[in-house]
């Protein structure tokens, strides 16, 4: 047996384990991503072992000159990647140990793979998280800046419940409630972040270490608040990772839904907005065809972020304390929502300003379909009428329209006071859209007013 294949498996073993068994066991093609962190970490670690006086303040600086050598050859691209030695943290162990010789092996004194993934797994997140914030702040600032384009003079699009026409907003308001949802969004991200932010270093395998090292030491050096209070739990959970995964199904969805009504709005059913090219596709057959193909995408990959969660979610439910094998199905998960989310981000981010709003088709749209029904019924209620009554006479109003193929502002006064005798010539003014927008005025509602109100505040928190 190899000397790599004994200091993988241990020194109990007097065969070679299975090819296939090793292969199936490896982790090293996906948790290479760790590399840098798992570096980070292990410099960390040798000099609590040298302050410490586990091992000599030569042996520490011997160790880190060659932990800085492995992280350059990584960065470079040089660094050889072995099957055998199973995943990354055996292969930047055995590489450290071909550069300084023996003293290579003293950087585990102390530390188990146990705890070491674990705190790879929460600086590397950590990092990944903050990068996502960042972006997310970008794509916040597009929907702040577009609400702003949009709101003098305001553009109007029909609102929607049900997916059928139900009151005119603002396109400004639009753009809003968007960036109020990736507001909450990247709350939950903080969130996550906070709390995946202690060190398990030094719980080792899972009930600590008998050398005598100095977490709060390691802790700080990484940039966590607090060693991790109870071994067990650093090295046997991944609730820090399920979080973080919750938070970005949960931002995914809200990048699907953002994706689908841009696919809504292009589409020449609605016909309120134009792709721009660098975002579209056409038909392999069909000439006239200009598909929201990245829409689509963002759109479709909420079913794979939301699937990482429960994946993981299945895969730690049932699992004993401590460290169990299972976890190294955390990782590629992980990974691959982070990367779909940020990908998603970026590309919106990019996308969004890109659009053509048509004004003419959103406000026709806005107008029509009794969009303004309730304008009236707020109407009768102003004047005294129960709403309840109110409510029941614009019905009968929208039905004698629907029977003679009028709209709204078709009507005359004598046709509205012939449903009702409250109605006086002021009404006619909110079957008009110019006029009814601007009712809209409580707190948070759609009226010009308030939607300028809520630019400058979405102004101030994004720092502009």
């Amino acid at each position: 047996m190899s000397q790599e294949t004994q200091r993988t498996w241990g020194g109990r073993f007097s065969e070679a384990p299975n090819q296939l068994a090793q292969e199936f066991n490896a982790s090293w093609r996906f948790d290479q991503r760790l590399a840098l962190v798992d570096i980070e970490g292990s410099l960390a670690h040798a000099a609590m072992l040298a302050q410490q006086g586990i091992i000599s303040p030569e042996e520490g600086e011997t160790l880190r000159q060659g932990l800085m050598q492995v992280r350059e050859e990584i960065l470079c691209g040089k660094f050889v990647w072995r099957e055998e030695l199973e995943d990354v943290h055996m292969n930047v162990e055995t590489r450290l140990t071909e550069l300084v010789g023996p003293v290579g092996g003293k950087l585990h004194t102390a530390r188990s793979r146990n705890d070491q993934v674990a705190t790879d797994l929460r600086l590397w997140l950590r990092g990944e998280l903050t990068g996502t914030l960042a972006e997310l702040e970008a794509l916040r600032k597009v929907l702040v800046s577009q609400a702003e384009k949009y709101v003098d003079p305001p553009l109007i699009l029909p609102g929607y419940t049900h997916l059928q026409r139900a009151m005119p907003v603002l396109l400004s308001h639009w753009f809003l409630a968007y960036y109020e949802m990736l507001t909450r969004d990247a709350g939950r991200i903080q969130d996550a972040q906070r709390r995946l932010n202690e060190s398990p270093l030094g719980a080792a395998a899972l009930a600590g270490t008998g050398f005598p090292i100095d977490r709060e030491f390691t802790a700080r050096q990484l940039g966590f608040t607090r060693p991790m209070r109870n071994s067990l739990d650093a090295v046997g959970s991944r609730d820090f990772v399920l979080e973080a995964l919750a938070a970005l199904a949960i931002g995914q969805l809200t990048l699907s839904r953002m994706a689908e009504e841009i696919i809504l709005y292009t589409s020449f059913e609605f016909g309120f907005a134009v792709l721009p090219d660098a975002f579209s596709t056409g038909s392999s057959i069909m000439p006239q065809k200009k598909n929201a193909d990245i829409a689509e995408l963002i759109r479709g990959k909420a079913g794979r972020v939301v699937g990482s969660f429960v994946g993981l979610a299945t895969v730690v439910k049932g699992l004993p304390l401590a460290y169990n094998k299972d976890f190294q199905e955390d990782k590629e998960p992980l990974f691959d929502a982070v990367d779909t989310y940020r990908a998603s981000l970026r590309l919106l981010t990019a996308m969004l300003p890109g659009l053509v709003w048509r004004p003419e088709p959103m406000a026709k749209a806005a107008e029509s379909g009794f969009s303004l029904a309730t304008e009236l019924a707020d109407y009768l209620a102003h004047k005294g009428l129960p709403f309840r009554e109110a409510h029941h006479v614009v019905g009968q109003i929208v039905r004698y329209c629907i029977e003679g193929g009028k709209e709204l502002r078709d009507l005359t006064l004598q046709d509205l006071q012939g449903f009702h005798a409250l109605f006086e010539a002021d009404a006619l003014e909110l079957t008009r859209l110019e006029t009814a927008i601007h009712r809209r005025n409580s707190q948070g509602g759609t009226a010009p007013l308030r939607v300028r109100e809520a630019i400058e505040v979405a102004k101030k928190e994004i720092g502009w």
